[in-house]
C-alpha cells in the first residue's frame, strides 16, 4: 500500500510504539534518517514522504493538504495495528494536524495517541503581499534560503533547481492556501508543540495559539534556533519527543 510514501530505516517486529514522520515543505523523508537511531530500540520509526520527490518523482505532488491527508491515510492504513503517533515539521506538522482530524474522524480507524507539532501553527500570521508559490524564481529562491533546510549550492545550481523549484512551489501552495475548517471539533489527544526561539515565521507567540486548537493535554518546547532550531540538536529533541509520548501512552511504550 505504501507506493513510495514510506521509508522505514529499521523494520521493528513487534513494536512497542510506531511513530509517522512529515517532512517540511521542499523536503524529502532522508532528511530524518538521522533522528531514527535516537528513538527507543523496540519503537519503529516511519518516514512518510508526499508525493513528486525522490522514487515518487514521477507523480504530481499535492497542493491541499487536506487531500495529502488523505492520500497518506490510504498508504499506510497496514501501519496502525498497534499504539502510534505523528509528527511533522513545518508543511509535515500541517499535513500530520491534516491526518489527525482525519483519522478521529472515522470510526473504523485506530486513533493516533499522540500529535507533535513542529514549526507551524493553525493561527494565522501577517498576510502576504503575493503568495509565495507565485513568486518570481528569484524570489523563491531567497524564500527557501531564508527559511534554512536547503543547501545555498541546491538552490545556486540551475539543474537541481530546475528539479526541485516545481515540488517547492507545490509545497508552498499546499501551506500558504490551507485554511482551518470552522466547522471541526479541537482535536482530542494529547499534544506536543516545538518551536524556535527565533523563528520569524513561527515565532512562540503564534505557536501559543495550538491551546485553542486541542483538547487535552498540550506541552510546548521553545528551543534556542530557527525555523530549523533542530539542526545540531536532534538527541534532545527527539528526547524531549520520547518523554512526552512516554507521559501521554499507557504503560506499554514505556521501559
Amino acid at each position: 500500500m505504501h507506493q513510495g510514501v514510506l521509508t522505514r530505516i529499521k523494520t521493528v517486529p513487534d513494536c512497542r510504539f510506531r511513530l509517522l514522520v512529515l517532512h517540511h515543505a521542499g523536503g524529502t523523508a532522508q532528511a530524518y534518517r538521522s533522528w531514527v537511531r535516537h528513538f527507543p530500540q523496540d519503537w519503529e520509526i516511519c518516514l512518510l514522504q508526499a508525493p513528486g520527490r525522490d522514487s515518487s518523482a514521477h507523480l504530481e505532488p499535492f497542493r491541499e493538504a487536506r487531500a495529502l491527508a488523505r492520500h497518506l491515510a490510504a498508504s499506510t492504513d497496514d501501519l496502525r495495528d498497534r499504539p502510534y503517533g505523528l509528527f511533522g515539521h513545518s508543511m509535515g506538522a500541517l499535513v500530520a494536524h491534516e491526518l489527525a482530524h482525519h483519522l478521529l474522524a472515522d470510526p473504523a480507524e485506530a486513533d493516533p495517541a499522540w500529535l507533535g507539532v513542529s514549526a507551524w501553527s493553525p493561527a494565522h500570521g501577517p498576510e502576504r503581499d503575493a503568495p509565495r508559490h507565485l513568486r518570481s524564481d528569484a524570489e523563491l529562491r531567497e524564500i527557501v534560503a531564508g527559511m534554512g533546510g536547503t543547501p545555498r549550492s541546491s538552490l545556486a545550481d540551475p539543474d537541481q533547481w530546475a528539479r526541485i523549484a516545481p515540488v517547492v512551489r507545490a509545497d508552498l501552495n499546499l501551506v500558504d492556501t490551507w485554511r482551518p475548517d470552522p466547522a471541526r471539533p479541537p482535536l482530542r489527544l494529547p499534544l506536543s508543540v516545538l518551536g524556535g526561539a527565533d523563528d520569524p515565521g513561527m515565532p512562540p507567540s503564534r505557536m501559543a495559539a495550538w491551546r485553542e486548537h486541542a483538547d487535552g493535554p498540550v506541552v510546548h518546547h521553545t528551543l534556542p534556533g530557527d525555523h530549523f532550531y533542530f539542526v545540531g540538536r536532534t538527541r534532545e529533541v527527539v528526547a524531549r519527543i520520547v518523554t512526552d509520548i512516554r507521559a501521554a501512552v499507557p504503560t506499554g511504550v514505556r521501559d
